[in-house]
């Protein structure tokens, strides 16, 4: 009976971590007096105002951790400059994101490329534009880093448990315990400046004792590193900081309680950061797409949205689950709901419970959509890309 009541109450202090803060999204009448302009295509609408306060929170939440934005999650001019404002700095995944960050006049020293992977041309235009920072997992990257730009300052992306995260990223990228030190060996038989460690706990992550395993992981390469005389310099944490979809989430302040221990006993010649993406855009916008017409097949209603999984959508059939809010007020029925290509891949959800009196030609509401929407859209089929509004 002991033993079922510690079960128990481990369970309520594991569940206490969830939705502890209140989480502020965009308010819906920005979204009904946009539509009231009229509506031609799908469109993300984004408050900038609401990105300053993410971010600010971010700040407040871990003042020791430099937030560099993930470009990848909403490249929009404008989303980047209210960023700039905010004193964010950020991280890149190709030279596209690269020029970009350069014509609103980001210095090329202060961008981190993230990408484990880059093609040999891409590291000689991000050289050459003065990008110093490079992140690596293997020996074949260090080697090609090194061959491309002698001087790069480098760091270390190592695995880390992504156990909680809603899309674990362990496994494409981060280096295996077992091939540290090879790593860490070939720097210093090159002379590169291997300089910091990164590790990316997964995205939408759940479980905040994952950042301090990997920060406890980081420490131990660090240690490693100064007994071949290397100078570690950098401790990236990485992203996966969750917003509210469906599901509970633990707040900022949750996961910042637990980083903020870990990196308490860190040197202050190191430097911290963080690369949040989806956490500070996300609860800013709103995306709204239309329903183009319905019908029912074998005994099941279908419902096709102007907007699909090529035109803004995608994530869905990767397992996130958005909020879908409709102005129908009817019984839920199972729907399945599919965009408007040929392509038969173009399904994104299937037994989704909503109102049995959508219509064609009534709108789709789908809160928190900031990131990872109009990136991930294309024109395939012809459709065109959706809008991005931003207050």
């Amino acid at each position: 009976m002991q033993m079922r009541t510690a079960a128990l109450q481990k369970k309520v202090e594991a569940e206490a971590v969830f939705d502890t803060h209140p989480e502020v999204s965009l308010d819906f009448k920005y979204v009904q007096a946009a539509l009231k302009e009229g509506y031609t295509k799908p469109f993300l609408l984004v408050d900038s105002n609401l990105i300053r306060n993410k971010a600010r929170r971010f700040k407040a939440t871990m003042p020791l951790v430099h937030p560099h934005y993930a470009v990848k999650a909403n490249p929009d001019p404008r989303v980047l400059r209210t960023m700039i404002e905010e004193g964010v700095g950020f991280e890149i995944a190709s030279i596209s994101e690269l020029d970009l960050l350069l014509s609103l006049g980001v210095p090329a020293a202060e961008v981190y490329y993230s990408n484990p992977m880059k093609a040999r041309a891409y590291l000689e235009y991000a050289a050459s534009k003065g990008v110093e920072w490079y992140v690596l997992d293997s020996i074949e990257e260090l080697r090609k880093i090194v061959s491309v730009k002698p001087d790069a300052k480098m760091y270390l992306r190592i695995d880390t448990p992504n156990i909680g995260s809603d899309w674990p990223l362990a496994g494409k990228f981060g280096t295996h315990a077992s091939e540290i030190q090879a790593i860490i060996n070939e720097a210093v038989k090159l002379k590169a400046d291997l300089a910091g460690v990164t590790f990316h706990v997964g995205s939408q992550c759940r479980n905040p004792q994952n950042w301090r395993v990997g920060i406890e992981r980081a420490k131990k390469v660090f240690a490693d590193m100064r007994r071949v005389g290397l100078t570690p310099r950098l401790l990236n944490i990485g992203g996966g900081y969750p917003v509210r979809h469906v599901k509970p989430i633990p707040s900022i302040e949750v996961i910042g309680e637990v980083i903020n221990a870990a990196i308490a006993d860190l040197p202050k010649d190191i430097r911290i950061m963080a690369e949040p993406g989806r956490y500070l855009v996300s609860d800013t916008a709103y995306f709204v797409c239309r329903v183009v017409g319905t019908a029912t097949r074998n005994g099941k209603r279908w419902m096709y949205w102007d907007a699909g999984m090529f035109g803004g959508v995608i994530e869905v059939t990767e397992g996130l689950r958005y909020e879908i809010l409709s102005d129908r007020t009817g019984h839920s029925i199972p729907w399945s709901i599919a965009g408007p290509t040929c392509d038969s891949v173009d399904i994104l959800m299937h037994d989704e419970m909503l109102p049995a009196d959508i219509q064609e030609g009534d709108f789709i509401y789908l809160p928190n959509a900031g990131a990872y929407t109009t990136a991930y859209a294309s024109n395939f089929n012809g459709f065109p890309l959706p809008d991005v509004i931003v207050l």
